[in-house]
């Protein structure tokens, strides 16, 4: 048995000699690649906080003193040394430890926090609840220079700048970095602190020299001492958080544990809020990850831990958008490229390369990105926006009056739509299509493959005076599903028999539509399979379609209240047609973390169950009399 699984909390790590701190800390290593080579995760960020974990849990006394994380995929260390070591065996598996901090798993984890940007503001609130209760309690949050691009970061740092009785310690974990290099004017800031000497240093030197003059050298001192907010500026300028009226120890090496123990122990002692800049680097002590280019393995899939090969991937739905948007590039010198910090994972790396002046990454500033997209269709370009479907939550209010208010025609390409699996709750893009439902004027598209990617894309950016929503899910798009008619702007993709069912398929929920078709086509049941394409707004053609058949099923990979299927169910209402509708979605539920086919059959989102409801709907609209006797036999068993 090593160290690390005689570790049961962190008051075991004030126990270990500074040699054995050294073996915990190559032993953590080992077993994060180890749990993380056969099934991925976020490796990178973690690798780069060894160290400073273990200083922080050697430092302050959590779960007393709480230490929140932002965002949470760096905290597997912090995992590790409360207990968890031996369970990552099942890091990310369903029924396994969270890829994130979790209530659920441990006092030591206070919010599950993995949208980035928040920890702040928690933190500033938790710091002050302790404070107005009188209780002796620290607050650390540890946040990425990444993090700190994001607004709402600087929104709580303008707080807690003024919150004087909170005992709040911010770890700036600084390694330049979030998915790729940080970018922006925080940057500049921050690597002239990261490259200055440090004023501690500079300051010793002084004071030893003039001290060792006779008479006048400690008088001398004192008075430099007194203007020792010059020299600091001179020699690390520090003004970016001063100025706000924040204490700043460091910069200090993150990796050097001792120097950082110290640095934290000093912003112990200061009773008001306190900033200590650690610098790391991501992927420390792991070769293929210090290597690795697009993201030193910030989130990486299956690898050999030997040689940190990753098993291929395979093509992928975001593939289909990185080839079109570079295609249309070339075509419109009007079109630009946004994202926020995520260049490579929503695949406009290649427009980048192609387009750089035409490309902007904002930093983790999703508010921001949308609506300086809004500026820029006003000066007459043509901006797409591309995140993760689950951060589009954070600009609703950007889509809503800054993009939709102004009829601005921007693109928002949406990639890991729907149940995404392994990341858990706060990763699932089961929101999307719900939200964007109240916002006037937006058109939102949702491609059944990789064809329709192109096709829909195309379509999108030629609206200019609205803005358009295209969405589709994370992981290989199936085989095209060819249609075999088109209604209106509506795909036919199943026609056959009788009209007794007609399935409304959104998006990536195609595939299954056709497999629930061949079940019901194998009972005798005639059916008819649509993709409406743009399911926002309704397609006029889809009423009459449903006006025509006996059932209505619509099947989508959003949240059941306010989609797809309730807007089209208040359309077919208002337009009277009277025709049963079943809605087949995700129950609005925070999912837990598991691979995206166990969540589907969880919720029941799969041609089986889903075949199986239609059967008996079908019978209840043909065979009333029968399908009543069947259920007055069920209730008296």
């Amino acid at each position: 048995m090593g160290l690390l699984d005689t570790i049961s909390g962190p008051r075991d790590l004030r126990r270990l000699s500074d040699d054995e701190l050294e073996t915990l800390a190559s032993e953590i290593r080992d077993r994060l690649i180890a749990s993380c080579a056969p099934v991925g995760g976020h490796l990178g960020p973690n690798l780069g906080v060894v160290e400073l974990t273990m200083a922080i849990h050697r430092v302050f006394d959590s779960p007393r003193d709480r230490v929140v994380w932002d965002t949470g995929h760096q905290a597997y260390v912090h995992k590790m040394v409360t207990g968890r070591a031996r369970e990552f065996d099942r890091l990310r598996v369903e029924g396994g430890l969270s890829g994130y901090p979790s209530q659920a798993e441990s006092p030591h984890d206070v919010v599950e926090n993995s949208h980035a940007s928040t920890a702040l503001s928690y933190a500033d609130g938790l710091a002050k609840a302790y404070a107005i209760r009188g209780e002796d309690r620290h607050v650390v949050a540890v946040i990425g220079d990444g993090a700190l691009t994001g607004g709402m970061a600087w929104e709580a740092l303008n707080n807690i700048a003024v919150a004087n009785r909170s005992r709040l310690v911010i770890v700036v974990n600084d390694n330049g970095r979030s998915y790729t290099p940080t970018v922006g004017g925080l940057t500049t800031a921050l690597t002239t602190l990261r490259t200055s000497p440090r004023y501690e240093q500079v300051l010793d030197v002084i004071k030893r020299r003039l001290n060792a003059v006779p008479g006048v050298g400690p008088a001398a001192y004192d008075a430099l001492h007194a203007m020792k907010k010059g020299v600091k500026d001179a020699v690390a300028p520090q003004g970016l958080f001063e100025d706000l009226g924040l204490k700043y120890v460091g910069p200090v090496d993150g990796h050097d544990r001792a120097a950082t123990e110290h640095a934290l122990a000093q912003a112990k002692k200061f009773n008001g809020p306190v900033i200590v800049h650690a610098i790391t680097r991501k992927g420390f002590g792991y070769d293929a990850a210090e290597r690795h280019e697009a993201d030193q393995f910030h989130q990486v899939g299956p690898f050999d831990p030997d040689s940190g090969e990753q098993d291929p991937k395979g093509t992928i739905w975001t593939n289909a958008f990185t080839d079109e948007i570079v295609r249309i590039g070339q075509r419109r010198k009007d079109v630009v490229a946004i994202t926020a910090a995520m260049m490579h994972p929503v695949g406009l790396h290649q427009f980048q390369a192609r387009f750089p002046e035409r490309t902007f990454d904002v930093g983790i500033a999703e508010q921001h990105a949308a609506t300086s997209a809004a500026g820029l269709a006003m000066g007459g370009l043509h901006p797409v926006v591309a995140i993760y479907a689950t951060f589009l939550n954070r600009a609703f209010d950007q889509v809503l009056m800054d993009c939709a208010l102004h009829r601005c025609g921007v693109t928002f390409v949406l990639d890991r739509a729907g149940v995404t699996g392994d990341d858990g709750a706060s990763h699932n893009g089961m929101w999307d299509m719900s939200i964007l439902q109240v916002v006037p004027g937006l058109r939102l598209a949702a491609p059944r493959d990789a064809t329709r990617v192109r096709e829909l894309l195309n379509e999108a950016v030629d609206v200019e005076d609205a803005p358009t929503v295209l969405r589709f899910p994370k992981g290989q798009p199936p085989e095209d599903i060819p249609a075999v008619d088109r209604v209106g702007r509506v795909d036919v993709l199943v026609r056959n028999g009788v009209k007794d069912v007609i399935v409304v398929a959104v998006g990536a929920m195609a595939e299954t539509a056709v497999d629930v078709a061949d079940r019901l086509v194998a009972q005798g049941i005639g059916v008819t399979v649509v993709d409406p394409r743009w399911v926002k707004p309704v397609d006029p053609a889809l009423v009459e379609l449903a006006r025509e058949h006996r059932l209505v099923v619509s099947i989508e990979d959003n949240g059941e209240t306010g989609g797809c299927g309730a807007v089209l169910l208040q359309t077919l209402n208002a337009a009277g047609v009277t025709t049963p509708f079943r809605l087949h979605a995700i129950p609005q539920e925070f999912l837990g973390h598991a691979k995206r086919g166990r969540i589907l059959e969880r919720i029941g989102l799969t041609p089986q169950a889903i075949a199986l409801g239609i059967v008996e709907d079908v019978t209840a609209v043909t065979q009333p009399d029968a399908a009543r006797a069947r259920l007055d036999a069920e209730r008296t068993v």
